[in-house]
This record gives structure tokens, C-alpha cells and sequence, in this order.
């Protein structure tokens, strides 16, 4: 048995002896302590020496990563680094930068080799989207040093990208990257960590890079149509007639508008001139008129019976087209269904929502609250009306934005919503409201390993599942490396959606009294509604094919033509008196 410590708590058989001619200030450099073991000769003292400049500053508190300076002059010599949203959007931003005198470059999607680099370079415990975007990063700068050198790569790139999101990641950006450049002996290496209201390091030293007022009116309409385009693609792909067209012409309409906003004029200045010619111009509404010509030219068969698959979850998840969702919207594709994807626009109007609750909530208390609260209130106006302009550009085919007041009323029962985290509430509220306004037969949730907000919305859902047990939802824990884990947990419930939307459609043949030939036959009296613009009504069912039949149905008898009579005949008198 081991030997009790003794009563002074040391350790047994081990005391503590004063130093010989210990030094009356505790703070001296050249204290000494010995450890003396009983019943034996005093040992001589040994110095116990100040720690190391470098242990010291170790042992400071956090401080955020503060980059080399980034002056003007090097703006086209200097190649800014972005990636982590979906090709779209960023295709669209690079144009945004290029207009801005910027050298822009879209690092390619993360791959699992990326997140393998990722769990190496930080914590192993982060979540999965920081170990894919860490690791992305790493490898690419890798790849670069190794045909240039570490000191050109860090002269040649600077690095921009989202810092904070959640309420789980106080610093964990910041630490993971720049742990990340270290073991790639890139220290030297500039990056620049966005926040929700700004850069986190503050102004960039060198004012090479500014969030003014075009630079941000270029990224949120690259967002806005971006995301309209993303939308009518997915409505439009899953009933395409030749397999690759939509493909084809997303492709092509997004190279169209990258070229247009690297050519943006640029009106109005940088202040409130700019803003209006931004919401006045025709120049992007003119632009995606265009782009419903070239969606115009696909043949759709919208009577195919598919489940409807509304995707929700952590932002950069959701977002991502790639291996780091497990290639979740081809995938869900390739199972039969329809997508109904994340708008990014939807993020940015939820966080001006929670800009107006923190400043309603400080009326009385704080000097301006009042007027910031109607000034963000009257920027997430135009924001919605921004994106329901080009939604109509597209002829309205792209869906309407949620109401975030009815979002936040349907959550307030399970989730706060001044619990902010990643989408806060807006999850829940998302989940509820496409459920009750059939707006989707199945909800997916893609959650991030170790991701907080995800694991507290996922905990409210059980909630609401005991009320709405009809609700079908699959909350799918993504670490990155279980893709058949993830895709069996989905597939599940996928089996009873496709079930569901089958059940639907046979009901709505019911009810209108026509059968799918039948329904054909109207369809091709009316060839506009072939066209992937088509404005098919939402009428209280939630699959595309079901709408489609019941959209038929009211247009029965409408098309039909009417039987060639000669004038002055006795038939002439007979079709007139049917008529009557």
C-alpha cells in the first residue's frame, strides 16, 4: 500500500527546507528551493532561474492575430485568397474584388485530405468546419511554398475569410490559422478574419484593404443574385428533359455576371450616392433578364413525383457544395429528390433582425437606439426588396425570403431568440415554418461535430417533434470522415418523404379527377409551362409535381381547338347555339 502523504502535503518521505540565505524579496532572480529527503545529508541548493523571454510571453492571455501591413500600392501585385461558400456566390465576389483594383483568387472546395491537415494543425476537438478551411489553407500554401518559397508566398497572398460566427468560436479562427501557418513555417503570412460587423483585427494596417461602402454593397448583391440563380437551379435540374443542361446554363449565367460586377461602374462615390445607384440601377436587374433567356431554353417535365428536401444547419455546411457535407445536394439528387438549398440572403437578413432586437431592447437606456433600431429596419427592407427585384427579373420563379418575424414567433415556444449562436432560432423557426406552410416534405439538418448552437438547436427540435410528431427530420452530425454514417441517417427518412410526396399526388389525381396522361395532354396545350421560369402556384401542397397537377387542372379546357366551320352553313348556327 502507498504511503500516506504527510500532514504538511508534501509528498511521503520528502521535505521541504528553506534555502540557505534566502533572499528577504520574494520577487528575486536567484531564489533557490531545496528538496531535502528525510534522514539524509541537506543537498546543495539549485538555482532556479527566470523563465525564458518565450515562456513568457507564452504564458500572456490570448491576443488576436495582427497581420503585416497591406498598403494600397500593393493591391495588384498581391493575390487575395478567399473560398468556404458555394462556386456562385464566389465567382461573384471575385468579380466584386477585381472591380476594386484587388488580384483575386477562390481557393479550391476542402477535401478530406484538407481535413486530415486541419485535425493536425489545431485542435482535434474543433468543429468540422474549422479543421476544413484550416487545412485547406495549409495545403494549398504548402503546395506554393514548395515551387516558390515561403518568403514569396507570403509576399505573393494574403488570406480573407469569416472569424467569427457562432458563440462557441471566441478566438478559435484566429488560433487555428495562425497555428496552422506556423507548422507551415508561414508566420509571416497575412490574413484577415471578418467578423459579423467588421474586420476582427480591426483596420487593416495599410488601408490596402477596406470595408467601404462599395466593397460591401458589391458582396451583399453578389449574394442576393447568387442566390436567386442557386434557387431556380435547383428547382429547374431534378425535371430537366436533356440531363446536364442546367448545369450548363448556371454555369454560363454566372460567368456572365462575374464579368458584370468586374465591370461595375462605379457611381455615386463611396457613400450614400453609391447606395442609391446600387437599389436604382438597372444594370444587374437588366443583367438577370438575360440570364431567364438562357434558363428559358430548358425543357422541364415537372411531373415526375419527387420528395422535397429543405436543407438547413450550420452556415458553412449548408452552404458548401462539396466533400465537406458529404456532397449532400448531389447526393440527395441522385436519391430522387428535390433541393430546396440555404440562401445565404436569408443569414443576413436574420442577422439585421437580431441588429434591431439588440437595439429595441436598449430604447430608454442607450442614446441612439431608436434611430439605429428604424435605420436597420429600413436596410432589412431593402434587402428583401432587393432580392425580391431579382427574383422578379427571373420572372418570380426563385422562392420569396421568410418572413424572419414569423421565423422567430414560430421558435419563441423551444429557442430564445436572443440566444444568437450561428442561426439561433431562425433553425427552429426555418424547420416549423416549411413544415406548416408545406413548403417541404423533409427537413435536413446538417450539424458540425463538436458544433454548440447545432447540438442546442437539435435539442429544442425534440421538442417540437413531440408536438408536430408528422414533422419529418433528420439531423445529420457531420465530422467529415463518416459519409455513410451521415448518408444512412438521411436516407432513412428520405424513404418515408419519398413515400409521402407519392401519397400526395395521388391524392391530388383524386380530388381533380384526372389522371396523369390526362394531365399531359393539358400540359401540352400549354408549352410556356415547360419553360424553367414558369410561375407554377403554391396551392397548399408542397411537392412540385403535385402543384403542377393541380395548377392543370385549373386550366382545364383552356387550349382546346375549336372545330373549323364554314360561314353561312347549318353548323355555323348549330356551333353558335352551343356557345350560347
Amino acid at each position: 500500500m502507498a504511503e500516506p502523504a504527510s500532514e504538511s502535503g508534501t509528498l511521503p518521505g520528502v521535505r521541504m527546507a528553506p534555502p540557505d540565505d534566502a533572499p528577504a524579496h520574494p520577487a528575486h532572480a536567484a531564489r533557490t528551493i531545496r528538496i531535502v529527503a528525510e534522514g539524509s545529508q541537506r543537498a546543495a541548493p539549485r538555482a532556479r532561474t527566470a523563465p525564458s523571454p518565450r515562456t513568457a510571453a507564452d504564458a500572456q492571455p490570448y491576443r488576436a492575430y495582427r497581420p503585416a501591413p497591406f498598403t494600397r500600392a500593393e493591391r495588384g501585385q498581391v493575390t487575395v485568397l478567399f473560398g468556404g461558400l458555394h462556386w456562385r456566390v464566389e465567382r461573384l465576389l471575385q468579380g466584386t474584388l477585381e472591380n476594386l483594383g484587388h488580384r483575386a483568387q477562390i481557393l479550391p472546395t476542402a477535401t478530406l485530405a484538407d481535413l486530415m491537415a486541419g485535425r493536425e494543425a489545431a485542435d482535434i476537438g474543433q468543429c468540422s468546419p474549422t479543421s476544413f478551411t484550416t487545412g485547406n489553407l495549409a495545403n494549398f500554401l504548402r503546395g506554393e511554398a514548395k515551387q516558390l518559397g515561403a518568403d514569396e508566398v507570403a509576399r505573393r497572398y494574403l488570406y480573407v475569410t469569416a472569424g467569427s460566427c457562432g458563440a462557441c468560436r471566441f478566438g478559435q479562427y484566429h488560433q487555428s490559422y495562425e497555428l496552422a501557418l506556423r507548422h507551415a513555417g508561414l508566420e509571416s503570412f497575412r490574413m484577415f478574419l471578418l467578423g459579423q460587423d467588421g474586420i476582427d483585427q480591426g483596420a487593416a494596417p495599410g488601408g490596402g484593404l477596406e470595408l467601404n461602402l462599395p466593397m460591401t454593397l458589391g458582396a451583399v448583391w453578389s449574394i442576393v443574385l447568387s442566390d436567386v440563380i442557386q434557387d431556380l437551379e435547383y428547382r429547374v435540374r431534378p425535371y430537366e428533359r436533356h440531363a446536364g443542361e442546367t448545369d450548363r446554363v448556371a454555369r454560363a449565367a454566372i460567368d456572365d455576371l462575374h464579368r458584370l460586377f468586374r465591370e461595375r461602374p462605379q457611381r455615386g462615390g463611396r457613400g450614400v450616392g453609391n447606395a442609391l445607384w446600387h437599389l436604382g440601377t438597372r444594370y444587374f436587374v437588366d443583367a438577370m433578364k438575360d440570364v431567364r433567356r438562357r434558363f428559358d431554353a430548358i425543357e422541364l417535365d415537372r411531373l415526375r413525383v419527387k420528395p422535397l428536401v429543405k436543407i438547413t444547419g450550420e452556415f458553412y455546411l449548408q452552404t458548401v457544395e462539396g466533400e465537406p457535407n458529404h456532397h449532400i445536394h448531389r447526393w440527395l439528387e441522385g436519391e430522387g429528390a428535390e433541393v430546396y438549398p440555404a440562401a445565404i440572403t436569408v443569414w443576413l437578413d436574420y442577422l439585421m433582425r437580431l441588429a434591431v432586437q439588440d437595439n429595441e431592447d436598449r430604447i430608454g437606456i442607450k442614446r441612439g437606439a431608436r434611430r439605429n433600431a428604424g435605420a436597420l429596419r429600413l436596410a432589412q427592407r431593402l434587402l428583401r426588396w432587393t432580392h425580391g427585384r431579382m427574383r422578379g427579373a427571373l420572372g418570380g420563379a426563385p422562392r420569396a425570403l421568410p418572413p424572419q418575424e414569423e421565423l422567430r414567433a414560430l421558435a419563441a415556444p423551444w429557442f430564445h431568440s436572443r440566444l444568437n449562436g450561428g442561426e439561433g432560432d431562425m433553425l427552429v423557426g426555418k424547420a416549423l415554418w416549411a413544415h406548416l406552410h408545406h413548403k417541404a416534405h423533409m427537413i435536413c439538418e446538417l450539424s458540425p461535430y463538436s458544433c454548440m448552437p447545432n447540438t442546442m438547436s437539435v435539442g429544442a427540435m425534440a421538442g417540437v417533434l413531440g408536438k408536430h410528431p408528422d414533422l419529418l427530420y433528420a439531423p445529420i452530425e457531420i465530422k467529415g470522415d463518416a459519409e455513410v454514417h451521415a448518408l444512412s441517417r438521411c436516407q432513412m427518412v428520405l424513404t418515408e418523404a419519398r413515400k409521402r410526396a407519392q401519397r400526395e399526388y395521388d391524392g391530388v389525381l383524386q380530388r381533380i379527377g384526372l389522371t396523369e396522361p390526362q394531365l399531359r395532354e393539358i400540359a401540352a396545350r400549354h408549352p410556356q409551362l415547360q419553360r424553367a421560369t414558369a410561375v407554377i402556384p403554391h396551392q397548399g401542397v408542397a411537392g412540385t409535381a403535385a402543384n403542377f397537377a393541380l395548377h392543370l387542372a385549373s386550366l382545364r379546357g383552356q387550349g382546346r381547338k375549336k372545330p373549323a366551320v364554314a360561314k353561312g352553313t347549318a353548323a355555323t348556327a348549330d356551333a353558335k347555339a352551343a356557345q350560347a
